[in-house]
């Protein structure tokens, strides 16, 4: 009050016949000087007839030493003193309804406090592993590396996944290096990148430049470019200004340059963004290079549209082996492999799956070679089978190009090892032989030579 009266004095007349404000209604121009406040109330209970009465303390509950916080509370408050008090049963009724909000919610704090502990402990129980892990591999494993490599226990502990500290090392020794490169022959090629780069930027000519057209350049260039931004985009370490983007760019280029029959292809750039965070620069080179000169790699990279058909007809024979209800579900719909694998193979599922789960799968992959690619792929199709039987073909393929964030390793693993690699006791090697065998057999029929 104090303070509208001050306000009130310091009005000047020239805003006298200002308009007037009220909340929520208009009221007519002023005509007459501000009056006071308590003039106001006055001529308002003078024709009213309602004189203001300020709640006496005694009215509300005497028991409460604080306003309540929340609006659970307001249950156990008595009623204003213009409405109907409570009834002891209504007393008791809101009294019980807020033990049991309270005791729910309470419910809810332990049991979230629970899956919290047992987080933990679970978090605790894996570093655990990984420790002792690493030192079994570091002290036994790696210094005997030929002759330990095949035998149960170390598979078996490969299957558990690889500690993050040897995970280079191992996928290094279990890739190869058949092409012997070397890492002078890393800087060679990249030096011969970087002059290719910079040739093209200072002339747009149509002459050729070591062998290749203008428009391979430009596509490698622009390409690895666009491609490199789209890599592992929420880590930001891949994008331009983090740390990892001319490390990128240089394993890529150089790559572009080592086999230029193969080229850069869109999803390489995920497989050494995989290698140049476990291993060092030439290392990830080498490793990349070799990996990528993999039967499969190497067909699907160069897009062999007869060995990829080969790959996905052997995919089929696994897949309605071990899931015959949703092989016919996706042949209802004609939906084949091509559709979703050929991204999952691509990118070894580093696109596909959650960076950890998809090192995980990374490590298994180099132990079995292609055969687990395959394998991860009825993993993922066993574990939302009974989603994907409810769906059509759009939702389906939209489905498995982007599969759910929340997909875990010991879920995923446990249906990739219900997986049967085996039909008609044939294994995948056996299966894979006999289709390219029967692939050449329908040449030779088909020859003109034979017809002849």
């Amino acid at each position: 009050r104090n303070f509208f009266t001050k306000r009130t004095k310091e009005l000047k007349p020239a805003v006298q016949s200002a308009p007037g404000w009220k909340l929520f209604g208009k009221v007519p121009p002023r005509e007459n000087l501000p009056k006071d406040s308590k003039i106001i109330q006055q001529e308002y209970e003078a024709r009213t007839g309602r004189m203001y009465k300020p709640p006496l303390p005694s009215a509300r509950r005497k028991n409460i030493e604080f306003e309540p916080l929340s609006t659970t509370a307001l249950i156990l408050e008595d009623r204003p003193a213009n409405l109907p008090a409570k009834s002891v049963e209504e007393a008791l009724r809101h009294r019980q309804e807020y033990d049991e909000m309270v005791a729910e919610a309470k419910k809810r704090e332990i049991k979230e406090a629970h899956k919290r502990k047992k987080i933990m402990r679970e978090r605790f129980k894996q570093e655990e592993n990984i420790a002792s892990a690493m030192v079994i591999w570091v002290n036994e494993i790696l210094p005997n590396w030929e002759g330990m490599r095949a035998t149960r226990r170390v598979r078996e502990l490969w299957w558990q996944g690889l500690p993050p500290s040897v995970r280079g090392k191992v996928w290094s020794l279990a890739v190869g290096n058949e092409l012997n490169i070397t890492p002078e022959l890393y800087e060679i090629f990249l030096s011969r990148a970087k002059e290719r780069w910079k040739s093209f930027s200072e002339t747009s000519s149509e002459n050729d430049i070591e062998g290749a057209s203008v428009a391979d350049r430009e596509a490698s260039l622009e390409l690895i470019k666009l491609d490199i931004s789209r890599t592992f985009p929420s880590l930001y370490i891949f994008q331009k200004g983090g740390p990892y983007h001319d490390l990128l760019h240089s394993v890529l280029g150089a790559y572009t340059c080592y086999r230029p029959d193969v080229g850069y292809v869109q999803g390489m750039s995920f497989i050494a963004a995989v290698l140049i965070l476990n291993l060092e620069e030439a290392d990830a080179f080498i490793a990349f290079a070799n990996l990528l000169n993999k039967p499969c790699q190497l067909a699907f990279f160069r897009v062999d549209h007869s060995m990829m058909l080969k790959y996905f007809a052997a995919f089929e024979v696994f897949f309605e082996e071990n899931l015959p209800k949703l092989f016919l579900h996706f042949k209802s719909y004609s939906l084949t492999p091509d559709i979703y694998l050929i991204d999952w193979i691509f990118t070894l599922y580093s696109k596909s799956l959650p960076l950890d789960l998809a090192c995980r799968v990374w490590d298994v992959f180099c132990r079995d070679g292609e055969e687990f690619l395959f394998r991860t792929g009825l993993g993922i199709l066993r574990l939302y089978e009974d989603i994907l039987l409810q769906m059509d073909f759009i939702h389906i393929a939209q489905f498995l190009t982007k599969l759910p964030e929340d997909i875990t390793s010991e879920k995923l693993f446990s249906c990739i090892a219900a997986i049967q690699m085996q039909n008609s006791n044939k294994k995948w090697a056996q299966v894979f032989a006999s289709l390219m065998k029967d692939n050449k057999e329908g040449e030779k029929n088909h020859s003109p030579a034979l017809k002849s």
